[in-house]
Protein backbone atom coordinates (compact mmCIF):
# COMPACT_ATOMS: atom_id res chain seq x y z
CA UNK A 1 0.00 0.00 0.00
CA UNK A 2 0.97 3.84 -0.65
CA UNK A 3 1.02 5.59 2.29
CA UNK A 4 4.23 8.23 1.60
CA UNK A 5 3.63 11.29 -0.04
CA UNK A 6 6.65 13.35 1.70
CA UNK A 7 7.92 15.13 -1.78
CA UNK A 8 3.83 16.07 -3.44
CA UNK A 9 3.11 17.90 -0.11
CA UNK A 10 6.38 19.83 0.16
CA UNK A 11 6.11 20.66 -3.57
CA UNK A 12 2.61 21.29 -2.85
CA UNK A 13 3.45 23.84 -0.42
CA UNK A 14 6.22 25.83 -2.27
CA UNK A 15 3.97 25.63 -5.32
CA UNK A 16 0.96 27.72 -3.59
CA UNK A 17 3.90 30.32 -2.81
CA UNK A 18 3.93 31.24 -6.93
CA UNK A 19 1.30 29.70 -8.48
CA UNK A 20 -2.58 30.94 -7.31
CA UNK A 21 -3.72 28.02 -4.90
CA UNK A 22 -0.42 26.30 -5.90
CA UNK A 23 -2.24 24.01 -9.09
CA UNK A 24 -2.82 25.41 -12.48
CA UNK A 25 -6.53 24.30 -13.06
CA UNK A 26 -8.14 24.59 -9.43
CA UNK A 27 -10.19 21.33 -10.40
CA UNK A 28 -7.05 19.68 -9.38
CA UNK A 29 -7.40 20.42 -5.51
CA UNK A 30 -10.24 18.25 -5.00
CA UNK A 31 -8.58 15.25 -5.62
CA UNK A 32 -7.33 12.90 -2.43
CA UNK A 33 -4.00 14.10 -2.38
CA UNK A 34 -2.09 17.05 -4.45
CA UNK A 35 -0.20 14.89 -5.99
CA UNK A 36 2.75 15.84 -8.81
CA UNK A 37 3.77 13.83 -11.23
CA UNK A 38 7.52 12.91 -13.12
CA UNK A 39 6.84 9.83 -15.34
CA UNK A 40 4.12 7.81 -16.94
CA UNK A 41 3.88 4.74 -19.72
CA UNK A 42 1.02 3.05 -21.13
CA UNK A 43 -1.85 3.26 -18.39
CA UNK A 44 0.52 3.67 -15.45
CA UNK A 45 1.71 7.37 -14.09
CA UNK A 46 4.41 7.80 -11.37
CA UNK A 47 4.67 10.61 -8.55
CA UNK A 48 8.07 12.27 -7.51
CA UNK A 49 8.13 10.10 -4.51
CA UNK A 50 8.57 7.07 -6.93
CA UNK A 51 4.92 5.67 -6.31
CA UNK A 52 3.18 4.02 -9.25
CA UNK A 53 -0.65 4.08 -10.43
CA UNK A 54 -2.77 2.66 -12.78
CA UNK A 55 -4.31 5.70 -14.78
CA UNK A 56 -8.10 6.33 -14.72
CA UNK A 57 -7.68 9.71 -14.73
CA UNK A 58 -5.72 10.10 -17.72
CA UNK A 59 -4.78 13.93 -17.66
CA UNK A 60 -8.83 14.23 -17.04
CA UNK A 61 -9.52 12.48 -20.13
CA UNK A 62 -7.21 13.62 -23.18
CA UNK A 63 -4.94 10.48 -22.99
CA UNK A 64 -7.32 7.69 -24.66
CA UNK A 65 -3.75 6.59 -26.50
CA UNK A 66 -2.48 6.45 -22.84
CA UNK A 67 0.89 7.66 -22.14
CA UNK A 68 4.28 7.85 -24.32
CA UNK A 69 2.83 6.11 -26.97
CA UNK A 70 5.03 5.42 -29.19
CA UNK A 71 2.96 6.82 -32.27
CA UNK A 72 2.32 10.15 -30.74
CA UNK A 73 5.78 10.08 -29.31
CA UNK A 74 7.18 9.67 -32.86
CA UNK A 75 5.02 12.44 -34.45
CA UNK A 76 5.72 14.94 -31.97
CA UNK A 77 9.36 14.48 -32.41
CA UNK A 78 9.30 15.42 -36.01
CA UNK A 79 6.61 17.88 -35.03
CA UNK A 80 9.12 19.68 -33.06
CA UNK A 81 12.03 19.43 -35.41
CA UNK A 82 10.22 21.77 -37.62
CA UNK A 83 8.79 25.40 -37.16
CA UNK A 84 6.28 24.55 -33.95
CA UNK A 85 4.01 27.27 -35.21
CA UNK A 86 3.77 29.51 -38.19
CA UNK A 87 0.78 31.54 -37.83
CA UNK A 88 -0.34 30.64 -41.14
CA UNK A 89 -1.37 27.70 -43.31
CA UNK A 90 0.20 24.36 -43.46
CA UNK A 91 -0.81 20.73 -44.79
CA UNK A 92 -1.70 19.22 -41.13
CA UNK A 93 -4.30 21.69 -41.17
CA UNK A 94 -6.19 20.69 -44.00
CA UNK A 95 -5.33 16.63 -43.19
CA UNK A 96 -6.72 16.38 -39.59
CA UNK A 97 -9.91 18.28 -41.01
CA UNK A 98 -10.28 15.67 -43.57
CA UNK A 99 -10.10 12.64 -41.59
CA UNK A 100 -12.56 14.39 -39.37
CA UNK A 101 -15.12 15.08 -41.40
CA UNK A 102 -14.41 11.78 -43.12
CA UNK A 103 -15.39 10.22 -39.63
CA UNK A 104 -17.92 12.67 -38.13
CA UNK A 105 -21.51 12.41 -39.54
CA UNK A 106 -22.42 15.93 -39.01
CA UNK A 107 -19.19 17.16 -40.05
CA UNK A 108 -19.27 18.96 -43.39
CA UNK A 109 -16.45 21.53 -42.41
CA UNK A 110 -14.68 21.89 -39.00
CA UNK A 111 -12.80 24.57 -37.31
CA UNK A 112 -9.76 24.31 -35.32
CA UNK A 113 -9.20 26.17 -31.92
CA UNK A 114 -7.43 25.18 -28.14
CA UNK A 115 -9.75 24.50 -25.70
CA UNK A 116 -13.12 22.84 -25.10
CA UNK A 117 -14.53 26.02 -23.57
CA UNK A 118 -13.25 28.10 -26.64
CA UNK A 119 -14.68 25.36 -28.97
CA UNK A 120 -18.75 26.26 -27.18
CA UNK A 121 -18.35 29.46 -26.87
CA UNK A 122 -18.33 29.32 -31.31
CA UNK A 123 -20.80 26.90 -31.36
CA UNK A 124 -22.89 29.18 -29.54
CA UNK A 125 -22.25 32.02 -31.29
CA UNK A 126 -22.50 30.32 -34.74
CA UNK A 127 -26.26 29.11 -33.47
CA UNK A 128 -27.01 32.31 -32.75
CA UNK A 129 -25.92 34.08 -35.82
CA UNK A 130 -27.29 31.21 -38.08
CA UNK A 131 -30.56 31.74 -36.68
CA UNK A 132 -31.00 35.23 -35.73
CA UNK A 133 -32.09 34.16 -32.20
CA UNK A 134 -30.38 34.74 -28.96
CA UNK A 135 -32.16 31.94 -26.10
CA UNK A 136 -30.17 28.79 -26.04
CA UNK A 137 -31.52 25.77 -23.83
CA UNK A 138 -28.87 23.89 -21.83
CA UNK A 139 -29.13 21.04 -19.17
CA UNK A 140 -28.34 21.24 -15.34
CA UNK A 141 -25.39 19.43 -14.60
CA UNK A 142 -24.20 19.77 -18.13
CA UNK A 143 -20.61 21.36 -18.11
CA UNK A 144 -19.81 23.60 -21.53
CA UNK A 145 -16.33 25.77 -20.02
CA UNK A 146 -16.10 28.16 -18.06
CA UNK A 147 -16.82 30.87 -19.26
CA UNK A 148 -19.75 33.37 -18.12
CA UNK A 149 -22.00 32.33 -21.07
CA UNK A 150 -21.67 28.35 -20.42
CA UNK A 151 -21.09 27.95 -16.97
CA UNK A 152 -24.76 28.15 -15.46
CA UNK A 153 -26.51 25.63 -13.38
CA UNK A 154 -23.68 22.78 -13.47
CA UNK A 155 -22.97 21.71 -10.12
CA UNK A 156 -25.81 23.99 -8.30
CA UNK A 157 -26.78 22.71 -4.57
CA UNK A 158 -30.22 21.13 -4.04
CA UNK A 159 -31.38 24.33 -2.61
CA UNK A 160 -30.61 26.76 -5.84
CA UNK A 161 -31.90 24.87 -8.67
CA UNK A 162 -35.06 25.46 -7.87
CA UNK A 163 -38.45 22.90 -8.93
CA UNK A 164 -38.04 20.59 -12.05
CA UNK A 165 -41.21 22.28 -13.64
CA UNK A 166 -38.77 25.22 -13.95
CA UNK A 167 -35.12 25.59 -12.97
CA UNK A 168 -33.33 28.47 -11.55
CA UNK A 169 -30.47 29.46 -14.11
CA UNK A 170 -27.79 29.34 -11.45
CA UNK A 171 -24.59 31.63 -11.96
CA UNK A 172 -21.75 29.42 -11.07
CA UNK A 173 -19.08 31.54 -10.41
CA UNK A 174 -18.09 34.68 -8.09
CA UNK A 175 -17.37 37.71 -10.17
CA UNK A 176 -20.19 36.06 -13.33
CA UNK A 177 -21.75 38.76 -15.01
CA UNK A 178 -25.78 38.13 -13.84
CA UNK A 179 -27.10 38.68 -17.29
CA UNK A 180 -25.05 36.11 -18.49
CA UNK A 181 -27.88 33.75 -17.56
CA UNK A 182 -30.51 36.06 -19.67
CA UNK A 183 -30.30 34.14 -22.54
CA UNK A 184 -30.50 30.68 -21.15
CA UNK A 185 -33.38 27.87 -20.84
CA UNK A 186 -31.91 25.69 -18.24
CA UNK A 187 -33.86 22.07 -17.86
CA UNK A 188 -33.49 18.59 -16.27
CA UNK A 189 -32.08 16.33 -18.66
CA UNK A 190 -34.00 13.30 -19.77
CA UNK A 191 -36.84 15.14 -20.07
CA UNK A 192 -38.24 15.39 -22.88
CA UNK A 193 -41.91 16.37 -22.24
CA UNK A 194 -40.10 19.50 -20.22
CA UNK A 195 -37.90 20.58 -23.25
CA UNK A 196 -41.21 20.24 -25.68
CA UNK A 197 -43.23 22.83 -23.38
CA UNK A 198 -40.82 25.38 -23.53
CA UNK A 199 -40.45 24.75 -26.96
CA UNK A 200 -43.88 24.96 -27.43
CA UNK A 201 -43.91 28.35 -25.15
CA UNK A 202 -40.84 30.07 -26.51
CA UNK A 203 -40.00 27.37 -29.77
CA UNK A 204 -39.34 30.87 -32.48
CA UNK A 205 -37.31 32.35 -29.73
CA UNK A 206 -34.68 29.75 -29.51
CA UNK A 207 -31.19 29.66 -31.20
CA UNK A 208 -30.46 25.97 -30.11
CA UNK A 209 -30.29 23.46 -27.74
CA UNK A 210 -26.42 22.36 -26.02
CA UNK A 211 -26.27 19.10 -24.59
CA UNK A 212 -23.54 16.56 -23.65
CA UNK A 213 -24.91 13.41 -25.27
CA UNK A 214 -24.36 11.51 -22.87
CA UNK A 215 -24.13 13.32 -19.40
CA UNK A 216 -20.11 12.49 -18.73
CA UNK A 217 -19.25 16.25 -16.12
CA UNK A 218 -22.33 15.38 -13.42
CA UNK A 219 -21.96 11.27 -13.50
CA UNK A 220 -21.74 9.79 -16.74
CA UNK A 221 -25.23 9.29 -17.36
CA UNK A 222 -26.62 7.71 -20.64
CA UNK A 223 -29.62 9.41 -22.79
CA UNK A 224 -32.79 7.74 -21.91
CA UNK A 225 -34.63 5.99 -25.07
CA UNK A 226 -35.62 8.57 -27.36
CA UNK A 227 -34.51 11.68 -25.82
CA UNK A 228 -31.74 12.43 -28.40
CA UNK A 229 -34.17 11.98 -31.06
CA UNK A 230 -36.44 14.06 -29.19
CA UNK A 231 -34.23 17.06 -29.04
CA UNK A 232 -33.77 16.66 -33.07
CA UNK A 233 -37.45 16.71 -33.74
CA UNK A 234 -37.42 19.68 -31.52
CA UNK A 235 -34.93 21.66 -33.35
CA UNK A 236 -36.07 20.70 -36.55
CA UNK A 237 -39.23 21.62 -35.63
CA UNK A 238 -38.99 25.36 -34.15
CA UNK A 239 -35.85 25.98 -36.86
CA UNK A 240 -33.61 25.88 -33.31
CA UNK A 241 -30.31 23.98 -33.94
CA UNK A 242 -28.81 21.15 -32.14
CA UNK A 243 -25.52 21.34 -30.76
CA UNK A 244 -23.84 18.10 -29.43
CA UNK A 245 -20.83 18.87 -26.86
CA UNK A 246 -18.48 16.00 -27.79
CA UNK A 247 -15.55 17.28 -25.75
CA UNK A 248 -15.37 14.10 -23.89
CA UNK A 249 -17.54 11.71 -26.01
CA UNK A 250 -15.66 12.36 -28.94
CA UNK A 251 -12.99 9.11 -29.86
CA UNK A 252 -13.67 7.89 -26.70
CA UNK A 253 -17.27 6.22 -27.50
CA UNK A 254 -16.21 5.72 -30.62
CA UNK A 255 -14.36 7.07 -34.05
CA UNK A 256 -17.94 8.72 -35.14
CA UNK A 257 -18.62 10.18 -31.54
CA UNK A 258 -21.53 9.85 -29.46
CA UNK A 259 -23.73 10.61 -32.63
CA UNK A 260 -22.86 7.79 -34.80
CA UNK A 261 -23.47 5.65 -31.61
CA UNK A 262 -26.98 7.07 -30.83
CA UNK A 263 -27.88 7.76 -35.08
CA UNK A 264 -28.53 11.66 -33.87
CA UNK A 265 -27.14 13.87 -35.75
CA UNK A 266 -26.43 17.42 -34.52
CA UNK A 267 -25.89 20.32 -36.54
CA UNK A 268 -22.62 21.52 -34.68
CA UNK A 269 -20.69 19.40 -32.34
CA UNK A 270 -17.35 20.79 -30.22
CA UNK A 271 -14.39 18.09 -29.79
CA UNK A 272 -11.66 18.16 -27.47
CA UNK A 273 -9.41 16.17 -25.01
CA UNK A 274 -8.92 12.37 -27.18
CA UNK A 275 -9.08 13.82 -29.78
CA UNK A 276 -5.37 15.67 -29.31
CA UNK A 277 -4.00 12.72 -27.40
CA UNK A 278 -3.39 15.13 -24.90
CA UNK A 279 -2.43 18.01 -26.97
CA UNK A 280 -3.78 20.99 -26.86
CA UNK A 281 -6.69 20.72 -29.45
CA UNK A 282 -10.51 21.68 -29.66
CA UNK A 283 -12.28 21.11 -32.91
CA UNK A 284 -16.14 22.50 -34.25
CA UNK A 285 -17.64 21.15 -36.69
CA UNK A 286 -21.00 21.13 -38.24
CA UNK A 287 -23.27 22.13 -41.54
CA UNK A 288 -21.18 23.69 -43.84
CA UNK A 289 -23.29 26.88 -44.43
CA UNK A 290 -23.23 27.05 -40.57
CA UNK A 291 -19.35 27.12 -40.01
CA UNK A 292 -18.97 29.17 -43.04
CA UNK A 293 -19.93 31.84 -41.08
CA UNK A 294 -16.91 32.53 -39.68
CA UNK A 295 -15.27 33.39 -43.14
CA UNK A 296 -18.29 35.58 -44.64
CA UNK A 297 -21.18 35.28 -42.32
CA UNK A 298 -20.05 38.04 -40.01
CA UNK A 299 -18.94 35.99 -36.68
CA UNK A 300 -15.73 36.55 -35.66
CA UNK A 301 -13.50 33.54 -34.44
CA UNK A 302 -9.52 33.40 -34.64
CA UNK A 303 -6.45 32.19 -32.36
CA UNK A 304 -2.84 32.56 -32.61
CA UNK A 305 -2.32 29.10 -31.68
CA UNK A 306 -5.69 27.53 -33.93
CA UNK A 307 -4.55 24.94 -35.74
CA UNK A 308 -0.85 24.43 -34.71
CA UNK A 309 1.40 22.06 -36.14
CA UNK A 310 2.17 20.11 -32.54
CA UNK A 311 -1.44 19.65 -31.75
CA UNK A 312 -2.24 18.93 -34.99
CA UNK A 313 0.75 16.24 -35.39
CA UNK A 314 -0.43 14.95 -32.06
CA UNK A 315 -4.35 14.71 -33.24
CA UNK A 316 -3.42 13.13 -36.50
CA UNK A 317 -1.46 10.24 -35.17
CA UNK A 318 -4.05 9.70 -32.50
CA UNK A 319 -7.12 9.58 -34.93
CA UNK A 320 -4.73 7.28 -37.42
CA UNK A 321 -3.94 4.77 -34.41
CA UNK A 322 -7.89 4.84 -33.85
CA UNK A 323 -9.11 3.71 -36.97
CA UNK A 324 -6.46 1.06 -36.87
CA UNK A 325 -8.34 -1.90 -38.44
CA UNK A 326 -11.48 -0.28 -38.87
CA UNK A 327 -11.71 0.89 -35.37
CA UNK A 328 -11.06 -2.31 -33.39
CA UNK A 329 -8.60 -0.47 -31.19
CA UNK A 330 -11.06 2.02 -29.41
CA UNK A 331 -14.29 -1.10 -29.69
CA UNK A 332 -12.17 -3.26 -27.96
CA UNK A 333 -11.03 -0.66 -25.28
CA UNK A 334 -14.32 0.29 -24.72
CA UNK A 335 -15.42 -3.71 -23.96
CA UNK A 336 -12.41 -3.74 -21.88
CA UNK A 337 -13.88 -0.97 -19.51
CA UNK A 338 -17.26 -2.64 -19.30
CA UNK A 339 -15.98 -5.55 -18.11
CA UNK A 340 -14.53 -3.00 -15.35
CA UNK A 341 -17.97 -1.94 -14.96
CA UNK A 342 -18.89 -5.11 -14.18
CA UNK A 343 -16.46 -6.40 -11.81
CA UNK A 344 -16.97 -3.09 -9.79
CA UNK A 345 -20.77 -3.65 -9.21
CA UNK A 346 -20.10 -7.40 -8.49
CA UNK A 347 -17.63 -6.23 -5.62
CA UNK A 348 -19.99 -3.62 -4.60
CA UNK A 349 -22.96 -6.58 -4.28
CA UNK A 350 -20.56 -9.33 -2.87
CA UNK A 351 -20.63 -6.63 -0.23
CA UNK A 352 -23.76 -5.26 0.00
CA UNK A 353 -22.88 -2.36 -0.40
CA UNK A 354 -25.18 0.08 -2.69
CA UNK A 355 -23.74 1.62 -5.91
CA UNK A 356 -24.05 2.44 -8.92
CA UNK A 357 -21.59 2.66 -12.01
CA UNK A 358 -22.63 4.78 -14.94
CA UNK A 359 -21.36 5.37 -18.13
CA UNK A 360 -19.80 3.72 -21.08
CA UNK A 361 -16.48 1.41 -21.36
CA UNK A 362 -13.90 4.25 -21.35
CA UNK A 363 -15.90 6.88 -18.97
CA UNK A 364 -17.80 5.89 -16.15
CA UNK A 365 -19.08 7.31 -13.01
CA UNK A 366 -18.94 5.14 -9.33
CA UNK A 367 -22.06 6.07 -7.36
CA UNK A 368 -22.59 5.13 -3.98
CA UNK A 369 -26.37 5.42 -3.74
CA UNK A 370 -29.21 3.99 -2.48
CA UNK A 371 -30.88 4.62 -5.91
CA UNK A 372 -31.49 1.77 -8.40
CA UNK A 373 -31.17 4.24 -11.40
CA UNK A 374 -30.21 7.25 -12.41
CA UNK A 375 -31.22 9.58 -15.09
CA UNK A 376 -30.40 13.62 -14.65
CA UNK A 377 -28.19 15.54 -12.63
CA UNK A 378 -31.01 15.86 -9.50
CA UNK A 379 -30.44 11.91 -9.55
CA UNK A 380 -27.13 11.95 -8.12
CA UNK A 381 -27.20 15.08 -5.46
CA UNK A 382 -28.28 12.09 -3.20
CA UNK A 383 -24.73 10.25 -4.00
CA UNK A 384 -23.08 9.47 -0.68
CA UNK A 385 -20.31 11.78 -1.19
CA UNK A 386 -18.45 11.21 2.19
CA UNK A 387 -18.10 7.48 1.24
CA UNK A 388 -17.27 8.37 -2.48
CA UNK A 389 -14.33 10.43 -0.76
CA UNK A 390 -13.15 7.46 1.90
CA UNK A 391 -13.19 5.32 -1.17
CA UNK A 392 -11.34 7.59 -3.28
CA UNK A 393 -8.44 7.82 -0.88
CA UNK A 394 -8.44 4.50 -0.40
CA UNK A 395 -8.23 3.74 -3.40
CA UNK A 396 -5.32 5.80 -4.11
CA UNK A 397 -3.03 3.91 -1.16
CA UNK A 398 -4.14 0.96 -3.46
CA UNK A 399 -2.12 2.75 -6.28
CA UNK A 400 -5.36 3.83 -8.61
CA UNK A 401 -5.30 7.62 -9.61
CA UNK A 402 -8.97 8.19 -10.27
CA UNK A 403 -11.30 11.40 -10.62
CA UNK A 404 -12.57 13.23 -7.56
CA UNK A 405 -16.38 12.83 -8.41
CA UNK A 406 -15.60 9.11 -8.93
CA UNK A 407 -15.34 9.78 -12.45
CA UNK A 408 -12.83 6.82 -14.39
CA UNK A 409 -11.08 7.21 -18.22
CA UNK A 410 -10.05 4.43 -19.50
CA UNK A 411 -7.68 4.35 -22.31
CA UNK A 412 -6.91 1.56 -25.39
CA UNK A 413 -3.45 0.95 -23.64
CA UNK A 414 -5.33 -0.64 -20.12
CA UNK A 415 -4.38 -4.00 -20.05
CA UNK A 416 -6.36 -7.16 -18.68
CA UNK A 417 -4.05 -7.76 -16.03
CA UNK A 418 -4.50 -4.27 -15.07
CA UNK A 419 -8.33 -4.78 -14.83
CA UNK A 420 -7.86 -7.94 -12.64
CA UNK A 421 -5.24 -6.06 -10.32
CA UNK A 422 -7.73 -2.91 -10.02
CA UNK A 423 -10.91 -5.27 -9.20
CA UNK A 424 -8.61 -6.60 -6.27
CA UNK A 425 -7.83 -3.03 -5.34
CA UNK A 426 -11.28 -1.62 -5.36
CA UNK A 427 -12.43 -4.81 -3.36
CA UNK A 428 -9.93 -4.37 -0.26
CA UNK A 429 -10.75 -0.56 -0.66
CA UNK A 430 -14.21 -0.82 -0.16
CA UNK A 431 -13.59 -3.55 2.34
CA UNK A 432 -11.48 -0.95 4.82
CA UNK A 433 -14.29 1.59 4.12
CA UNK A 434 -17.06 -0.33 5.45
CA UNK A 435 -14.58 -1.56 8.76
CA UNK A 436 -13.88 2.31 8.77
CA UNK A 437 -17.88 2.78 8.65
CA UNK A 438 -18.09 0.29 11.53
CA UNK A 439 -15.59 0.90 13.84
CA UNK A 440 -17.43 4.81 14.01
Amino acid sequence: MISEWGRSRQFFERSQRSLAGGVSSPFRRNLAETLFFQDGSGAEIQDIDGNWYTDYVLAWGPLILGHKHPAIVEALRKAVEAPHNYGAQHELEFVVAELICSLIPCAERVALTSSGSEAVQLAMRLARAHTHRNLLVKFEGHYHGWMDSALLSYHASGTEIGPAQKPNVVLGSRGQVPNAADNIIVLPWNDLQAASAVFAERGDEIAGIITEPVLCNSGCLMPAEGFLPGLRRLADQHGALLIFDEVITGFRIATGGAQSVFNVIPDIATFGKAIGGGLPLSVVAGRKEILELIVDGGVVFGGTFNGNPISLAAAHATIAELIRDKGRTLGEAVKSGERLMNGLREAANRRGVPLEVTGFGTAFSVHFTERSSLGNYRDTLGDERMVLRSWLRECLKEGLYLLPDGRMYTSVVHTDEQISRTLEAFDRALARCLAGATAQ
